[in-house]
């Protein structure tokens, strides 16, 4: 059980942190990637580039347990 919750965070870790650096990298601003800019704050929620970084580091995963 703690060897299961413990894979699920640090994959919740790379993906967000692949998420980051992917969006600082060019990646970001996919549709679906929200911005807010409300009076000189900005909010931005890379959403559907998580879940593409998600979607990448699942099917990596999987080809490497195969």
């Amino acid at each position: 059980m703690i060897k299961a919750v413990g894979g699920s965070i640090v994959f919740l870790f790379a993906v967000a942190a692949l998420t980051f650096l992917s969006v600082r990298f060019g990646l970001g601003r996919l549709p679906g990637d929200l911005v807010v800019d409300q009076g000189g704050v900005v909010l931005y929620l890379p959403i559907t580039t998580a879940v593409i970084v998600s979607l990448l580091l699942s099917l990596v995963l999987w080809l490497f347990r195969r």
